[in-house]
């Protein structure tokens, strides 16, 4: 007998195909607007309250990794900028970027609300609006910098002044030397285990979508949108100028790469923030990508965890400038170029108040308040917020990712053949923050 014929016959895989993530997460869109819908047409309320409590659950579990991610993320980031050549002057070009990014964002913002005046033919008056259950002011967010006490920041998830925190024992880390090597290496492996938990429930985004969208459809439905159109158009149209011509002429003239492999590599990312409304709870992810497309490890540990936390071109400019306009023209109240003026420093200065979570309504009274404005106008919005919330946060993270490319291309530290030869494969898992 020949060996070919005592050879056991192949059998057929029964394997079911892995679903790619985009694809479970565009599923998961349309299955939540299709079940919303449905709740909604056909008065299905235990049908509304289930996916409320599937998206609700979603989100409390990015919540619960918030505050410690955070913390342990931003100390390791600060330390591991000792294994990086001019890391002062790196970090200074950041933070320059976040800055100018911002300012265009805000500008864009501006521009389009004065030429759509969204507040005009709404039907909205002042009555329709409310006082928000937060409210930010230039007093509490310069005196809530510094905490009271270590524990409070933690419970009532206070992202400014977790950062902080990280930030003064990163900085005393460095100072310290070779003496903080335990806390360092306890810092780096509480790090992995809390992006290895956290991946577990950014596995859970489609299913996550489903009750979110499904949700924000039951209870709102198509019609809240039409009071909204200009106002929610504006929005999506100035995050896409930034998202498609400013960071792309930026990546073309500044950093002198392909825009089109920006976009290729930073995908997962960006689809991740759409639908998870999460600037941290994508932060693994985003740095993921980061390094994917050619910037250091040791630098982007710094950057993207830096930038999910004070870089917000969505929630903190084109919002609030839109914003700003919307309310004033529902409580008539007239503008002035020194209010424009304004409105660009808080989204510049302020922009660390929205904490990489999800919604933007610290950031919104902040403006409010810096301009006189009725803080009841954050009422009006707060309704239409969950939709407009996806856009924003795709255009944070997308953010978050672009500038350390830009810092590493202009410094000639990025990793041009890894850029180039980047792929739009999905990020199976992140590898930890620590550096090699």
């Amino acid at each position: 007998m020949s060996a070919s014929a005592s050879a056991p016959e192949a059998k057929p895989s029964s394997r079911i195909p892995k679903v790619p993530f985009w694809a479970q997460i565009i599923a998961g869109l349309a299955l939540g607007a299709l079940l919303g819908w449905v709740a909604r047409s056909q008065d299905v309320s235990w049908l509304k309250e289930t996916l409320g409590q599937i998206g609700d659950i979603f989100v409390q579990l990015l919540k619960l990794a918030v505050a410690p991610l955070v913390f342990f993320a931003i100390l390791v980031s600060i330390t591991n900028l000792r294994k990086v050549n001019n890391a002062a002057r790196l970090a200074t070009r950041t933070l320059l970027w976040f800055m100018i990014t911002s300012l265009i964002a805000v500008a864009i913002g501006l521009a389009i609300g004065l030429i759509t005046n969204p507040g005009a033919g709404t039907g909205l008056t002042p009555q329709d609006g409310k006082l928000p259950k937060r409210e930010g002011s230039w007093i509490d967010f310069l005196t809530g910098i510094v905490p009271t006490d270590v524990i409070t920041p933690f419970t009532e998830l206070n992202v400014l002044q977790i950062v902080f925190m990280a930030a003064v024992a990163g900085i005393a880390a460095l100072k310290l030397g070779d003496r903080a090597k335990p806390i360092l290496t306890l810092s780096e492996s509480v790090l992995e285990l809390l992006q290895k938990a956290l991946w577990w429930v950014i596995r859970l985004a489609p299913l996550g979508t489903v009750g979110l969208i499904g949700f924000a459809i039951a209870d709102y439905g198509w019609d809240l949108i039409g009071k909204y159109a200009t106002f929610t158009a504006d929005i999506y149209i100035g995050c896409a100028l930034v998202l498609f011509v400013v960071y792309p002429t930026l990546l073309a003239t500044v950093a002198k790469v392909n825009p089109l492999r920006f976009y290729r590599g930073a995908w997962p990312a960006i689809q991740l923030a759409f639908v998870s409304r999460s600037s941290v709870g994508t932060m693994p992810v985003t740095q993921k990508v980061t390094e994917r497309l050619g910037v250091p490890k040791e630098y982007a540990s710094f950057a993207v965890p830096f930038g999910a936390t004070t870089k917000m071109d969505g929630c903190a400019a084109i919002y609030p400038a839109l914003a700003a306009i919307f309310i004033a023209q529902i409580f008539d109240v007239q503008l002035g170029i020194g209010d424009y003026v304004l409105i660009a420093f808080v989204s510049v200065i302020g922009s660390a108040a929205t904490a990489g979570l999800t919604g933007a309504t610290v950031m919104l009274t902040l403006t409010l308040s810096t301009l006189g404005l009725p803080l009841e106008g954050v009422g009006l919005l707060m309704a239409i917020d969950p939709i407009l919330d996806m856009i924003r946060t795709a255009t944070n993270v997308a953010g978050q990712a672009l500038v350390p490319v830009i810092v590493s291309a202009r410094e000639k530290i990025l990793d041009v053949d890894k850029y180039d030869t980047v792929t739009s494969s999905p990020v199976d898992e992140p590898e930890p923050v620590l550096a090699a």
